[in-house]
């Protein structure tokens, strides 16, 4: 009996992103619960929701026909992220590694991002 087709899937960029996205947030919430309390409830939160949101717009930007609005938003969002995370390390919050980390860990999603921009503003061939 020959294997069933496989369905569809998405474009890599697609998957990649959340995936990175997701990644992220699975890498950052133990970081923020390192957060002096000073700063958990405020920058670490505000952290926390960025990041949460981000994945919902990506989410969302993958199962919608007009993704265009809702990438530009992530795009958006994720440049506010990076200036939160730049500053818990400007306030010693986090060291410098764990700073390089999350920082590379962003832009590459920004460029996922990007890229996925890119392919949709392309014309067709």
């Amino acid at each position: 009996m020959p294997a069933p087709p496989r369905p569809p899937t998405k474009a890599p960029t697609t998957a990649g992103v959340v995936e990175s996205c997701h990644d992220l947030l699975k890498w950052l919430i133990p970081r923020l619960d390192d957060f002096p309390r000073t700063r958990r409830f405020t920058l670490g939160a505000q952290l926390e929701t960025g990041v949460l949101n981000l994945l919902r717009l990506l989410v969302a930007a993958a199962y919608t026909h007009d993704k265009s609005a809702l990438l530009q938003r992530a795009n958006r969002d994720l440049e506010i992220l990076r200036h939160l995370w730049r500053v818990a390390h400007e306030l010693e919050v986090i060291g410098f590694r764990q700073y390089e980390y999350g920082a590379r860990l962003m832009n590459d999603i920004g460029r996922q991002i990007g890229a996925w921009l890119r392919s949709r503003q392309a014309p067709a061939p």
